[in-house]
């Protein structure tokens, strides 16, 4: 059986030390959060990341817009967010509204204030190699390989997936980390090829069980990213767990694998803004 890399004891531990760390703080950092609209599963993460940050100690601000808010509104919000003091870290919940331009949106907030590390400056930071605020979901990945031990230099990663959010960045942590990288997509021929040749394989497709486990190099580690629910209800990942189970050296479950270490990143990065906003050592 391969060890299990359990997200959520390791976010536990992370979140723990960081409330610790707060504590002493001048001010709590801040975080504020943007909800646009009532779409249940942005409603049931923002939850989340409420709950998270108020166990750490943090300030934590939830603004909920309507759907139909124009863009001009919802950059006004931004802006005043920007501008407040209290709040250190500003997260607008994608997907936003199809009459809303996302990019726009994401590049009107203060890079000094970019937790999620969307915006352009943060992007530009991490491709240069001196990244500050990454991404959460490729970070955590990131913290969950090194806790697990899992040495990466030399080793050959495949990444399924080039969005902006988590493949492209996820793609460029482990080149910095001296692997060897494949990025897979949509246009990509005979992906499966790819992965068989892969030490570590990250999953963030958007497609249930994408991954077969005859694609799966044994002994590999095996990152799923993905959660999609299917019509019997049940979560599943972009990986097939049972069959990739059978080969592969560690894996991560769906849930509890990826998902509360995105929560867990996005808590650091608000700690690590706030750290450079207050003059701390973070």
């Amino acid at each position: 059986m391969p060890e299990i890399l359990d997200g959520r004891v390791l976010s536990k531990k992370l979140n723990k030390a960081l409330k610790v760390r707060v504590a002493s703080w001048p001010r709590p950092p801040g975080l504020a959060v943007i909800l646009v609209g009532r779409d249940p599963a942005s409603e049931v993460y923002v939850h989340r990341k409420g709950v998270v940050a108020g166990r750490i100690g943090f300030l934590h601000r939830q603004i909920d817009l309507p759907s139909d808010v124009s863009e001009q509104e919802l950059l006004d919000v931004v802006h005043g967010l920007n501008q407040d003091d209290a709040i250190d870290g500003i997260l607008v919940q994608l997907p936003l509204p199809k009459h809303l331009d996302s990019l726009a949106v994401m590049a009107a907030i203060d890079p000094a204030k970019d937790v999620d590390g969307f915006t352009a400056a943060s992007a530009g930071c991490l491709a240069q190699g001196r990244p500050h605020l990454v991404p959460c979901t490729p970070k955590g990945v990131m913290v969950l390989l090194e806790e697990a031990g899992v040495a990466l230099s030399g080793k050959h990663a495949v990444v399924i997936g080039r969005s902006n959010i988590v493949g492209r960045p996820m793609a460029q942590l482990l080149e910095q980390a001296n692997c060897t990288v494949t990025v897979c997509h949509s246009r990509t021929q005979d992906v499966e090829e790819h992965v068989r040749r892969a030490d570590i394989v990250v999953a963030a497709v958007g497609r249930p069980e994408f991954v077969r486990g005859d694609w799966v190099k044994p002994g590999a580690v095996v990152i799923d990213v993905g959660i999609n629910r299917l019509e019997d209800g049940r979560l599943v990942g972009d990986v097939h767990t049972a069959e990739a189970s059978e080969v592969a050296s560690a894996i991560t479950p769906v849930p509890g694998g990826v998902g509360p270490m995105t929560i867990a990143m996005l808590m650091a990065n608000t700690a690590l803004a706030s750290a450079h906003r207050q003059g701390l050592d973070g």
